[in-house]
């Protein structure tokens, strides 16, 4: 890709791409997809357990429906469910549901954290990647609500990237998490300690 398109969004710059097997190490029963899947097990899977992400980065869900916990996949491989959750403090075996984020474009990304909900409150704005939003500054290990003016972002429980992730879209909810349980299905605490741009 030259350098041109990297400034895109992802929904112009072509196809997304993800293989997804039903075993470790690639094996077993397999499945290419360019669109969402609401829910393997119609396509007659049982679980995935190794993934190839070839365009785009995805994000994939614990249960059908885009459900339960996130796990970002940007391009590369995942050969075992830990190379997708290994840095979770919450491991799950589970993923049965994946959708692209087109939203995603790392040279334009700009997010807003408040210090309360409904976007109240001290705000800090940021357009980098941050491995401890304590240490540049933000006062807190919670963050009451973000909004996404641009980009996607991926927001973790812990600093160095560690703990639940929560996909934050603009084009999702049109950017606005007025209170942490829009983060995901599966927050429930407010806690995010570090936040980075989505790789596309």
């Amino acid at each position: 890709m030259n350098d041109r398109n990297s400034s895109l969004p992802m929904e112009q710059m072509g196809q997304f791409k993800i293989t997804v097997w039903e075993e470790e190490n690639f094996q077993g029963k397999r499945c290419e997809f360019m669109l969402e899947c609401q829910n393997i097990m119609e396509r007659g899977f049982n679980k995935i357990r190794s993934i190839k992400v070839e365009n785009g980065p995805w994000v994939g869900f614990e249960y059908p429906e885009f459900q339960g916990q996130q796990f970002i996949l940007e391009k590369g491989d995942y050969p075992r469910y830990e190379a997708w959750s290994g840095n979770s403090s919450y491991r799950t075996e589970h993923m049965l549901s994946f959708r692209p984020i087109k939203c995603a474009n790392h040279s334009d990304s700009k997010v807003t954290l408040y210090e309360c909900e409904d976007f109240q409150g001290r705000k800090f704005e940021m357009c980098d990647d941050y491995p401890s939003l304590q240490a540049m500054g933000w006062c807190s290990k919670e963050v009451p609500s973000i909004k996404v003016n641009s980009g996607a972002w991926v927001a973790y429980q812990f600093p160095g990237y560690r703990g639940y992730q929560y996909i934050l879209e603009r084009d999702r909810h049109q950017g606005e998490y007025r209170k942490y349980n829009e983060f995901s299905t599966q927050a429930h605490t407010n806690q995010v300690q570090s936040i980075r741009r989505i790789q596309h």
